[in-house]
């Protein structure tokens, strides 16, 4: 292979010849090979690492310390970047120490060695583009990685909430097409009294359409951002225009509505955003296991469950049991929301280890919120193209459960009050009769009004009482 040899404050190194990263990328890929999931595993996080660069040279050629021309050869170089021709240069461990140091010297040596391609020099020929002197100009990794790390995070929350409503639309579609379809609904997972399975559907996509709203507006606190702060919030090493037009011009590059932190020492070991978007997305992994945990009850079976809904059959359940099909995508979601309330947790320890004037654990906590939105991202694809839409319901099992039930006396609670109610309810349990045969039997109601009142469609929905 051959190499170029680069030097930092610790000595040389030998790195590729064809790498665009360069010595202190090499350093961080040998000393963190800590989760296995790289930079390059998420392409909207360089992509904001590219915007920050690209707006941070503009802000600084506006205050005349980058030349037309270098600034024209970064921002094309950073534009690359953006283009998706990059991303396999980003070799760094998500989990690093250093505070995101290696992420930030990541996207600056690449930045910087596409750059000096552009205006014709070797890569490594620093002389004539500086990672440090250049592409971090104005800036610091404490600055400069937590604004890519936002940007970043209100990117993928688009797409999360693209994949949400596909799922949403989903369960609405199952609530009319499942609208006539009696059943019997339960609490403490005992018989309670009737709805439709299309109520209970409907009731899912609504369930879910109140986290849009949570996850933009936890989203809306990444708009906030520290540019110009540099290492600790004082601004050293920047002009005092800096901030002002950095943020400008990334506005214009993201078009997103960035804001400059209106206190900069404050905000740069500030993580309490982090802590409220891990939260929502915490909150939406529970109701998805919530409903996940009713799609399997209500699919168990077929012959001594619930047998209510079929899931869609998408695998061999058994080595050992000839035809035992399992709920195989519920469980799946069922386990991505665990990992995503156990991401939660980490967030919400390494927001709480900032000390001073940083946090240094920024590195696991954003891979712990981008883990979290793709596997959630993935996991609601597969439920919504894989097992709610394929659903289908039992509808003659369904009737019959609730035309046996002992739950439709609720009904006549109105018309012979609680405690006959309840009497016939009890003596029906226990001698395995129907709550219509002892009614009649008990010359409680004629035939007339009681097929009237259990009517399993009267039950479903409010409706003027009825006296005998």
């Amino acid at each position: 292979m051959k190499t170029r040899q680069e030097h930092d404050l610790l000595g040389y190194k030998e790195v590729p010849a064809d790498a665009y990263y360069g010595i202190q990328t090499l350093r961080a890929v040998e000393n963190f090979d800590i989760c296995g999931v790289k930079l390059s595993f998420y392409p909207l996080f360089i992509d904001a690492l590219a915007m920050v660069k690209m707006a941070s040279a503009k802000a600084n050629n506006e205050l005349g310390l980058l030349s037309d021309e270098l600034t024209k050869y970064i921002v094309s170089a950073s534009e690359e970047v953006l283009a998706g021709e990059f991303y396999d240069q980003f070799p760094v461990d998500m989990i690093q120490g250093g505070a995101g140091t290696s992420t930030n010297m990541n996207a600056n040596e690449v930045i910087a060695n596409r750059a000096l391609e552009l205006m014709g020099f070797e890569k490594g020929d620093y002389e004539h583009c500086h990672p440090n002197n250049h592409i971090n100009l104005s800036q610091s990794t404490n600055d400069a990685y937590p604004t890519a790390i936002k940007i970043a995070l209100i990117n993928h929350n688009t797409r999360l909430i693209e994949v949400l409503k596909q799922l949403i639309e989903a369960f609405h579609a199952k609530g009319k097409e499942f609208d006539h379809v009696i059943k019997m609904g339960r609490t403490q997972l005992q018989d309670a009294v009737p709805m439709t399975l299309g109520q209970e559907f409907e009731a899912y996509a609504v369930n879910l359409e109140e986290e849009i709203a949570r996850l933009n507006q936890n989203a809306q606190l990444f708009r906030e951002v520290n540019m110009g702060a540099t290492a600790i919030g004082t601004g050293i090493n920047s002009e005092p225009d800096y901030s002002e037009k950095v943020v400008k011009h990334l506005q214009q590059i993201t078009n997103l509505d960035i804001v400059l932190a209106g206190n900069l020492i404050e905000a740069t070991p500030d993580t309490g955003s982090y802590v409220m978007y891990s939260s929502a997305l915490k909150r939406l992994a529970i109701k998805l296991s919530k409903i996940c945990n009713d799609l399997r009850l209500l699919s168990s079976g077929p012959r001594c469950g619930f047998n209510e809904i079929n899931l869609p059959p998408m695998q061999p359940g058994s080595s050992i049991m000839p035809g035992k099909v399992n709920p195989v995508i519920p469980e799946v979601v069922n386990q991505v929301a665990y990992k995503v309330i156990g991401n939660d947790l980490t967030v919400t320890f390494a927001a709480e280890a900032g000390q001073l004037q940083l946090n240094v654990m920024e590195p696991v906590l954003v891979r712990s919120i981008l883990e979290s939105m793709e596997m959630l991202e993935n996991a609601m694809n597969v439920l919504n193209t894989k097992c709610i839409t394929g659903i289908t319901a039992n509808e003659e099992h369904c009737r019959m459960m609730v035309l046996n039930s002992i739950g439709i006396v609720t009904a006549l609670n109105p018309t012979l009050g609680y405690e006959a109610s309840s009497s016939l309810a009890s003596e029906a349990l226990a001698n395995n009769r129907s709550v219509y045969d002892l009614v009649l039997e008990k010359n409680l109601l004629t035939k007339e009004m009681l097929d009237e009142l259990l009517q399993p469609e009267r039950m479903i929905k409010p409706q003027k009482f009825v006296t005998k």
